[in-house]
């Protein structure tokens, strides 16, 4: 996994964390959750893609 993939996962969760406090201290429960399950959703797209590539490379491996 690339260290780049790392830290862009590392600065989605500080963002998300920072809108769920905020949000949450101004009364908006709601918006809190849905910017989590947004969060939740930008991350599995970033890691869809290497575990695509690992399952592939695990096929050539075994020649699959």
């Amino acid at each position: 996994m690339e260290i780049d993939l790392i830290f862009k996962i590392a600065a989605v969760g500080i963002v998300v964390a920072i809108l769920n406090q905020v949000l949450i201290r101004s009364g908006r429960e709601e918006q809190a959750m849905m910017t989590t399950l947004a969060g939740l959703i930008v991350v599995l797209m970033m890691v869809i893609k290497e575990i695509d590539m690992l399952f592939k490379t695990i096929k050539s491996v075994f020649d699959l």
